[in-house]
Protein backbone atom coordinates (compact mmCIF):
# COMPACT_ATOMS: atom_id res chain seq x y z
CA UNK A 1 0.00 0.00 0.00
CA UNK A 2 1.11 3.56 -0.68
CA UNK A 3 2.73 5.65 2.08
CA UNK A 4 0.94 8.79 0.92
CA UNK A 5 -1.44 10.97 2.87
CA UNK A 6 -5.02 9.83 2.32
CA UNK A 7 -6.86 12.29 4.57
CA UNK A 8 -6.42 14.94 7.23
CA UNK A 9 -9.14 15.88 9.69
CA UNK A 10 -9.27 17.94 12.88
CA UNK A 11 -11.41 18.81 15.87
CA UNK A 12 -11.53 21.16 18.83
CA UNK A 13 -10.52 19.61 22.17
CA UNK A 14 -9.61 20.99 25.61
CA UNK A 15 -6.14 21.48 27.03
CA UNK A 16 -5.09 21.08 30.67
CA UNK A 17 -6.42 24.53 31.57
CA UNK A 18 -9.82 23.75 30.08
CA UNK A 19 -9.23 25.97 27.06
CA UNK A 20 -9.76 24.85 23.46
CA UNK A 21 -6.92 23.52 21.38
CA UNK A 22 -6.54 21.52 18.17
CA UNK A 23 -6.37 17.77 17.59
CA UNK A 24 -5.41 16.48 14.14
CA UNK A 25 -6.23 13.09 12.63
CA UNK A 26 -4.11 11.90 9.72
CA UNK A 27 -4.61 8.72 7.67
CA UNK A 28 -2.28 7.17 5.11
CA UNK A 29 -3.26 5.19 2.04
CA UNK A 30 -1.66 2.13 3.67
CA UNK A 31 -4.27 2.30 6.45
CA UNK A 32 -2.14 3.80 9.20
CA UNK A 33 -3.98 6.37 11.29
CA UNK A 34 -2.46 8.75 13.86
CA UNK A 35 -3.48 11.82 15.83
CA UNK A 36 -1.62 14.76 17.37
CA UNK A 37 -2.74 17.37 19.90
CA UNK A 38 -1.31 20.88 20.15
CA UNK A 39 -0.24 22.55 23.44
CA UNK A 40 -0.95 26.17 24.36
CA UNK A 41 1.08 28.72 26.35
CA UNK A 42 0.08 31.26 28.99
CA UNK A 43 3.22 33.36 29.42
CA UNK A 44 3.96 33.93 25.75
CA UNK A 45 6.65 35.93 24.00
CA UNK A 46 5.64 38.87 21.81
CA UNK A 47 7.26 37.30 18.74
CA UNK A 48 5.81 33.81 19.05
CA UNK A 49 3.94 32.25 16.15
CA UNK A 50 0.26 33.13 16.42
CA UNK A 51 -2.15 30.70 18.03
CA UNK A 52 -5.34 31.33 16.05
CA UNK A 53 -8.39 31.92 18.24
CA UNK A 54 -11.94 32.55 17.03
CA UNK A 55 -12.64 35.68 19.05
CA UNK A 56 -16.30 34.70 19.46
CA UNK A 57 -17.21 35.85 22.98
CA UNK A 58 -20.18 33.45 23.02
CA UNK A 59 -17.85 30.42 22.89
CA UNK A 60 -15.10 29.78 25.44
CA UNK A 61 -14.74 33.54 26.08
CA UNK A 62 -13.39 33.99 22.55
CA UNK A 63 -10.77 31.24 22.84
CA UNK A 64 -12.41 28.74 20.49
CA UNK A 65 -10.30 27.25 17.69
CA UNK A 66 -12.94 26.33 15.14
CA UNK A 67 -11.33 28.59 12.54
CA UNK A 68 -8.02 26.77 12.99
CA UNK A 69 -9.85 23.46 12.62
CA UNK A 70 -11.55 24.69 9.44
CA UNK A 71 -8.20 25.85 8.07
CA UNK A 72 -6.85 22.33 8.47
CA UNK A 73 -9.84 20.76 6.76
CA UNK A 74 -10.42 23.29 4.01
CA UNK A 75 -7.02 24.84 3.23
CA UNK A 76 -4.21 22.60 4.46
CA UNK A 77 -5.63 19.13 3.75
CA UNK A 78 -6.30 19.74 0.02
CA UNK A 79 -2.65 20.80 -0.43
CA UNK A 80 -1.18 17.79 1.36
CA UNK A 81 -3.37 14.82 0.46
CA UNK A 82 -1.46 12.57 -1.92
CA UNK A 83 2.02 13.61 -0.74
CA UNK A 84 4.53 11.06 0.53
CA UNK A 85 4.54 11.05 4.30
CA UNK A 86 8.33 11.00 4.64
CA UNK A 87 8.73 14.48 3.18
CA UNK A 88 8.51 16.31 6.53
CA UNK A 89 10.49 19.37 5.47
CA UNK A 90 8.63 19.71 2.17
CA UNK A 91 5.24 19.35 3.85
CA UNK A 92 6.10 21.90 6.53
CA UNK A 93 7.34 24.36 3.89
CA UNK A 94 4.13 23.96 1.90
CA UNK A 95 2.12 24.94 4.98
CA UNK A 96 4.41 27.88 5.77
CA UNK A 97 4.06 29.19 2.21
CA UNK A 98 0.33 28.55 2.21
CA UNK A 99 0.04 30.72 5.31
CA UNK A 100 2.26 33.41 3.85
CA UNK A 101 2.72 35.48 7.02
CA UNK A 102 5.88 35.80 9.16
CA UNK A 103 4.12 34.50 12.28
CA UNK A 104 1.57 32.02 10.89
CA UNK A 105 -1.27 34.42 11.64
CA UNK A 106 -3.40 33.42 8.64
CA UNK A 107 -3.80 29.67 9.18
CA UNK A 108 -2.70 29.63 12.82
CA UNK A 109 0.41 28.02 14.31
CA UNK A 110 -1.91 25.69 16.19
CA UNK A 111 -3.36 24.42 12.90
CA UNK A 112 0.03 24.08 11.18
CA UNK A 113 1.79 22.45 14.13
CA UNK A 114 -0.95 19.88 14.65
CA UNK A 115 -0.53 18.70 11.07
CA UNK A 116 3.27 18.83 11.28
CA UNK A 117 3.30 16.65 14.40
CA UNK A 118 0.84 14.21 12.88
CA UNK A 119 2.99 13.90 9.74
CA UNK A 120 6.06 13.02 11.82
CA UNK A 121 4.14 10.48 13.87
CA UNK A 122 2.58 8.86 10.80
CA UNK A 123 5.96 8.62 9.08
CA UNK A 124 7.52 6.98 12.14
CA UNK A 125 4.65 4.51 12.41
CA UNK A 126 4.80 3.69 8.71
CA UNK A 127 8.56 3.15 8.95
CA UNK A 128 8.10 0.84 11.93
CA UNK A 129 10.24 3.06 14.17
CA UNK A 130 9.62 4.75 17.51
CA UNK A 131 9.14 8.47 17.00
CA UNK A 132 12.36 9.41 18.81
CA UNK A 133 14.39 7.16 16.52
CA UNK A 134 12.65 8.36 13.36
CA UNK A 135 13.33 12.01 14.22
CA UNK A 136 16.75 11.58 15.80
CA UNK A 137 18.30 8.64 14.00
CA UNK A 138 19.38 5.16 15.00
CA UNK A 139 21.83 6.49 17.58
CA UNK A 140 19.23 8.33 19.66
CA UNK A 141 19.67 7.05 23.20
CA UNK A 142 20.16 9.97 25.60
CA UNK A 143 17.25 10.35 28.01
CA UNK A 144 16.87 13.92 29.27
CA UNK A 145 17.36 14.94 32.89
CA UNK A 146 13.85 15.83 34.17
CA UNK A 147 13.75 19.41 35.45
CA UNK A 148 10.64 18.93 37.57
CA UNK A 149 8.58 21.97 38.44
CA UNK A 150 7.78 21.59 42.13
CA UNK A 151 6.91 25.15 43.13
CA UNK A 152 5.02 27.71 41.05
CA UNK A 153 4.64 31.47 41.18
CA UNK A 154 4.02 34.39 38.85
CA UNK A 155 1.36 34.00 36.19
CA UNK A 156 1.22 30.22 36.67
CA UNK A 157 -0.09 30.52 40.23
CA UNK A 158 -2.17 32.68 42.54
CA UNK A 159 0.28 33.32 45.35
CA UNK A 160 2.97 35.66 46.69
CA UNK A 161 5.91 34.34 44.68
CA UNK A 162 7.13 36.44 41.73
CA UNK A 163 9.19 33.90 39.81
CA UNK A 164 7.22 31.45 37.75
CA UNK A 165 8.98 28.12 38.26
CA UNK A 166 11.32 26.51 40.75
CA UNK A 167 12.53 23.14 39.49
CA UNK A 168 14.28 20.19 41.09
CA UNK A 169 16.99 18.79 38.80
CA UNK A 170 18.37 15.28 39.56
CA UNK A 171 21.84 15.85 38.11
CA UNK A 172 23.46 13.15 40.25
CA UNK A 173 21.12 10.28 39.44
CA UNK A 174 22.58 7.28 37.59
CA UNK A 175 19.63 6.94 35.17
CA UNK A 176 16.43 8.60 34.06
CA UNK A 177 14.16 6.32 36.05
CA UNK A 178 16.21 6.94 39.19
CA UNK A 179 16.33 10.67 38.52
CA UNK A 180 12.57 10.77 38.14
CA UNK A 181 12.26 8.91 41.44
CA UNK A 182 14.57 11.41 43.16
CA UNK A 183 12.48 14.42 42.20
CA UNK A 184 9.09 12.72 42.61
CA UNK A 185 10.05 11.77 46.16
CA UNK A 186 11.20 15.34 46.80
CA UNK A 187 7.88 16.61 45.45
CA UNK A 188 5.95 14.47 47.93
CA UNK A 189 8.20 15.46 50.83
CA UNK A 190 7.66 19.11 49.93
CA UNK A 191 3.91 18.54 50.05
CA UNK A 192 4.18 17.07 53.55
CA UNK A 193 6.30 20.01 54.67
CA UNK A 194 3.80 22.53 53.34
CA UNK A 195 0.92 20.73 55.05
CA UNK A 196 2.78 20.63 58.36
CA UNK A 197 3.31 24.39 58.13
CA UNK A 198 -0.35 24.93 57.24
CA UNK A 199 0.60 26.25 53.80
CA UNK A 200 -1.46 25.59 50.67
CA UNK A 201 -0.79 22.42 48.71
CA UNK A 202 -2.88 23.50 45.75
CA UNK A 203 -0.96 23.49 42.48
CA UNK A 204 -0.35 25.89 39.60
CA UNK A 205 -0.86 25.36 35.88
CA UNK A 206 2.06 22.97 35.58
CA UNK A 207 1.50 21.03 38.78
CA UNK A 208 3.95 22.71 41.13
CA UNK A 209 2.75 23.75 44.57
CA UNK A 210 1.68 27.37 44.91
CA UNK A 211 1.95 28.40 48.57
CA UNK A 212 2.10 31.95 49.84
CA UNK A 213 5.64 32.41 51.14
CA UNK A 214 7.31 35.30 52.98
CA UNK A 215 9.75 35.92 50.12
CA UNK A 216 10.98 34.62 46.78
CA UNK A 217 14.13 33.30 48.44
CA UNK A 218 12.01 31.25 50.82
CA UNK A 219 10.92 29.22 47.78
CA UNK A 220 14.49 28.07 47.23
CA UNK A 221 15.13 27.43 50.91
CA UNK A 222 12.08 25.24 51.35
CA UNK A 223 13.03 23.23 48.24
CA UNK A 224 16.56 22.71 49.60
CA UNK A 225 15.05 21.51 52.86
CA UNK A 226 12.73 19.13 50.99
CA UNK A 227 15.68 17.70 49.03
CA UNK A 228 17.51 17.00 52.29
CA UNK A 229 14.48 15.52 54.02
CA UNK A 230 13.95 13.23 51.03
CA UNK A 231 17.42 11.84 51.72
CA UNK A 232 19.37 13.58 48.96
CA UNK A 233 22.29 15.99 48.87
CA UNK A 234 21.58 19.42 47.36
CA UNK A 235 24.03 20.17 44.58
CA UNK A 236 25.19 16.57 44.29
CA UNK A 237 22.05 14.49 43.84
CA UNK A 238 19.53 17.25 43.11
CA UNK A 239 20.11 20.86 42.10
CA UNK A 240 17.73 23.75 41.44
CA UNK A 241 16.61 25.53 38.26
CA UNK A 242 14.59 28.75 38.09
CA UNK A 243 12.36 30.32 35.47
CA UNK A 244 11.76 33.97 36.35
CA UNK A 245 9.48 34.47 33.32
CA UNK A 246 10.59 38.09 33.68
CA UNK A 247 8.12 39.35 31.08
CA UNK A 248 5.45 38.94 33.74
CA UNK A 249 7.24 41.32 36.13
CA UNK A 250 8.54 43.79 33.55
CA UNK A 251 7.20 47.34 33.42
CA UNK A 252 6.69 49.78 30.55
CA UNK A 253 10.27 50.92 31.11
CA UNK A 254 12.89 48.52 29.72
CA UNK A 255 15.20 47.31 32.47
CA UNK A 256 12.74 48.03 35.30
CA UNK A 257 10.80 45.26 37.04
CA UNK A 258 7.97 45.18 39.56
CA UNK A 259 8.03 42.27 42.01
CA UNK A 260 4.31 42.76 42.46
CA UNK A 261 3.21 39.42 43.84
CA UNK A 262 5.66 39.34 46.76
CA UNK A 263 5.44 43.06 47.37
CA UNK A 264 9.23 43.37 47.09
CA UNK A 265 8.88 46.51 45.00
CA UNK A 266 10.65 47.78 41.90
CA UNK A 267 14.03 46.44 40.79
CA UNK A 268 16.36 47.42 37.96
CA UNK A 269 18.10 44.91 35.73
CA UNK A 270 21.30 45.43 37.69
CA UNK A 271 19.52 44.81 40.99
CA UNK A 272 17.97 41.60 39.68
CA UNK A 273 21.37 40.45 38.42
CA UNK A 274 22.91 41.17 41.83
CA UNK A 275 20.10 39.25 43.54
CA UNK A 276 20.57 36.33 41.17
CA UNK A 277 24.32 36.32 41.79
CA UNK A 278 23.75 36.16 45.54
CA UNK A 279 21.42 33.18 45.12
CA UNK A 280 23.75 31.38 42.72
CA UNK A 281 26.63 31.76 45.17
CA UNK A 282 24.46 30.57 48.05
CA UNK A 283 22.34 27.78 46.53
CA UNK A 284 22.99 24.89 44.07
CA UNK A 285 21.38 26.60 41.06
CA UNK A 286 22.40 25.13 37.70
CA UNK A 287 20.00 26.85 35.28
CA UNK A 288 18.13 30.16 35.09
CA UNK A 289 15.52 30.80 32.42
CA UNK A 290 14.34 34.25 31.39
CA UNK A 291 16.03 36.12 34.26
CA UNK A 292 15.20 39.33 32.38
CA UNK A 293 12.49 40.29 29.89
CA UNK A 294 12.42 39.84 26.12
CA UNK A 295 12.97 43.58 25.57
CA UNK A 296 15.94 43.76 27.93
CA UNK A 297 18.65 42.44 25.59
CA UNK A 298 21.30 44.54 27.31
CA UNK A 299 20.38 43.27 30.76
CA UNK A 300 20.25 39.69 29.49
CA UNK A 301 23.77 40.05 28.09
CA UNK A 302 25.07 41.47 31.39
CA UNK A 303 23.49 38.58 33.27
CA UNK A 304 25.25 36.10 30.96
CA UNK A 305 28.58 37.93 31.13
CA UNK A 306 28.53 37.79 34.90
CA UNK A 307 26.96 34.39 35.54
CA UNK A 308 27.07 32.39 32.30
CA UNK A 309 30.31 30.69 33.29
CA UNK A 310 28.57 29.27 36.38
CA UNK A 311 25.13 28.26 35.13
CA UNK A 312 23.06 27.70 32.01
CA UNK A 313 21.35 30.96 31.06
CA UNK A 314 18.25 30.16 29.01
CA UNK A 315 16.34 32.52 26.76
CA UNK A 316 12.66 31.75 26.22
CA UNK A 317 10.48 34.76 25.42
CA UNK A 318 13.50 36.59 24.03
CA UNK A 319 14.20 33.87 21.41
CA UNK A 320 10.79 32.13 20.96
CA UNK A 321 12.40 29.11 19.23
CA UNK A 322 13.00 31.36 16.23
CA UNK A 323 16.34 31.15 14.41
CA UNK A 324 16.20 34.89 13.67
CA UNK A 325 16.33 35.78 17.37
CA UNK A 326 18.57 32.87 18.37
CA UNK A 327 21.10 34.03 15.75
CA UNK A 328 21.07 37.51 17.24
CA UNK A 329 21.50 36.03 20.71
CA UNK A 330 24.49 33.99 19.58
CA UNK A 331 26.09 37.01 17.91
CA UNK A 332 25.54 39.30 20.91
CA UNK A 333 26.24 36.59 23.52
CA UNK A 334 22.89 37.30 25.11
CA UNK A 335 22.59 33.84 26.71
CA UNK A 336 24.19 30.42 26.38
CA UNK A 337 21.06 28.34 25.85
CA UNK A 338 17.64 28.61 24.22
CA UNK A 339 14.35 27.16 25.35
CA UNK A 340 12.78 25.04 22.63
CA UNK A 341 8.99 24.91 22.30
CA UNK A 342 7.34 23.40 19.25
CA UNK A 343 4.33 25.70 19.26
CA UNK A 344 6.41 28.87 19.59
CA UNK A 345 7.57 28.44 16.00
CA UNK A 346 4.87 26.16 14.62
CA UNK A 347 6.45 23.24 12.70
CA UNK A 348 8.63 20.26 13.52
CA UNK A 349 11.11 21.28 10.81
CA UNK A 350 11.62 24.81 12.14
CA UNK A 351 11.99 23.51 15.69
CA UNK A 352 14.73 21.14 14.57
CA UNK A 353 16.42 24.03 12.75
CA UNK A 354 16.44 26.03 16.01
CA UNK A 355 18.02 23.09 17.84
CA UNK A 356 20.65 22.70 15.11
CA UNK A 357 21.57 26.39 15.30
CA UNK A 358 22.10 26.13 19.06
CA UNK A 359 24.16 22.98 18.68
CA UNK A 360 26.35 24.48 15.95
CA UNK A 361 27.07 27.51 18.14
CA UNK A 362 28.03 25.41 21.14
CA UNK A 363 24.91 26.46 23.01
CA UNK A 364 22.69 24.18 25.04
CA UNK A 365 18.97 23.93 24.32
CA UNK A 366 16.23 23.20 26.82
CA UNK A 367 13.23 21.27 25.45
CA UNK A 368 9.96 22.43 27.06
CA UNK A 369 6.24 21.81 27.35
CA UNK A 370 3.62 24.57 27.68
CA UNK A 371 1.37 25.49 30.58
CA UNK A 372 -1.66 24.38 28.57
CA UNK A 373 -0.85 20.76 27.70
CA UNK A 374 -2.60 17.64 26.50
CA UNK A 375 -1.98 13.93 27.03
CA UNK A 376 -0.01 13.80 23.76
CA UNK A 377 3.52 12.46 24.39
CA UNK A 378 5.18 13.82 21.23
CA UNK A 379 7.41 16.06 23.36
CA UNK A 380 9.02 13.13 25.20
CA UNK A 381 10.14 11.45 21.98
CA UNK A 382 11.23 14.78 20.55
CA UNK A 383 13.45 15.47 23.57
CA UNK A 384 15.24 12.14 23.15
CA UNK A 385 15.57 12.68 19.40
CA UNK A 386 17.15 16.11 19.85
CA UNK A 387 19.76 14.86 22.38
CA UNK A 388 19.47 18.04 24.45
CA UNK A 389 20.08 16.35 27.77
CA UNK A 390 17.34 18.01 29.79
CA UNK A 391 13.61 18.58 29.60
CA UNK A 392 10.94 20.44 31.52
CA UNK A 393 7.46 19.04 31.35
CA UNK A 394 5.89 19.95 34.67
CA UNK A 395 5.38 18.33 38.01
CA UNK A 396 4.42 14.95 39.43
CA UNK A 397 0.78 15.77 40.02
CA UNK A 398 -1.04 16.27 36.71
CA UNK A 399 -1.72 13.53 34.23
CA UNK A 400 -0.89 15.58 31.12
CA UNK A 401 2.62 16.03 32.58
CA UNK A 402 2.92 12.46 33.91
CA UNK A 403 2.10 11.16 30.42
CA UNK A 404 5.40 12.60 29.15
CA UNK A 405 7.39 11.18 32.07
CA UNK A 406 5.79 7.78 31.58
CA UNK A 407 6.66 7.82 27.89
CA UNK A 408 10.28 8.58 28.81
CA UNK A 409 10.21 5.64 31.23
CA UNK A 410 9.07 3.46 28.33
CA UNK A 411 11.92 4.73 26.15
CA UNK A 412 14.38 4.20 29.01
CA UNK A 413 13.15 0.61 29.37
CA UNK A 414 13.31 0.03 25.62
CA UNK A 415 16.89 1.30 25.36
CA UNK A 416 17.88 -0.54 28.54
CA UNK A 417 21.66 -0.63 29.02
CA UNK A 418 22.29 1.50 25.91
CA UNK A 419 20.41 4.48 27.42
CA UNK A 420 22.54 7.49 28.37
CA UNK A 421 21.75 9.98 31.12
CA UNK A 422 23.91 12.91 32.18
CA UNK A 423 23.59 16.64 32.79
CA UNK A 424 26.48 18.06 30.72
Amino acid sequence: MSERIASIDAMEILDSRGNPTVRVFLKLENGIEVRASVPSGASTGENEAIELRDGDAKRYAGKGVLNAVDNIKEKIAPELVGLEIYRQSKIDRIMIELDGTPNKAKLGANAILGVSMAVARAAATSAGLPLYQYLGGAGSRRIPVPCMNILNGGEHADNSVDFQEFMAVPIGAPSFHEGLRYVAETFHVLKSMLKSRKLATSVGDEGGFAPNLPSNEEAIEIIIEAIEKAGYKPGEDISVAIDSAANSISTNEVGVYNLKWSGAGTKTSEELIELSEQWINKYPIVLWEDPLSEEDWGGFKKFTERLGNKIEVVGDDIFVTNTKYIARGIKEKTANSSLIKLNQIGTVTETIEAVRMCRDAGWRYFISHRSGETEDTFLADFAVAMDGGHLKTGSASRSERIAKYNRLLEIDRELNSSAEYYWK
